[in-house]
């Protein structure tokens, strides 16, 4: 049988002993066993890089197909930024 899960978002800090301290109590009482799911923040990463793996991502693949190369160097009007 399924049971129904209810989530709670919360923020908290690992510590340097690899322990997860919350930033306020939990909104339950326990003992109470409970699944954890840790999200960390990307790491940023270079514009070049973004764009190599955007380069290489398969999802992309159509642009490659000749119907997809409409423009040319002669359309449009240059852009200049007057900001």
């Amino acid at each position: 049988m399924n049971a129904t899960r209810r989530a709670i978002e919360t923020t908290g800090v690992v510590d340097v002993h690899r322990r997860l301290i919350l930033d306020e109590p939990l909104p339950i009482w326990g003992p109470k066993r409970v699944r954890v799911i840790i999200l960390l923040p990307e790491e940023d990463i270079s514009e070049e890089e973004w764009l190599r793996a955007a380069a290489a991502n398969p999802a992309f693949e159509f642009l490659k197909e000749p119907q997809e190369d409409i423009y040319t160097l002669s359309d449009g009007r240059p852009f200049y930024d007057q900001g």
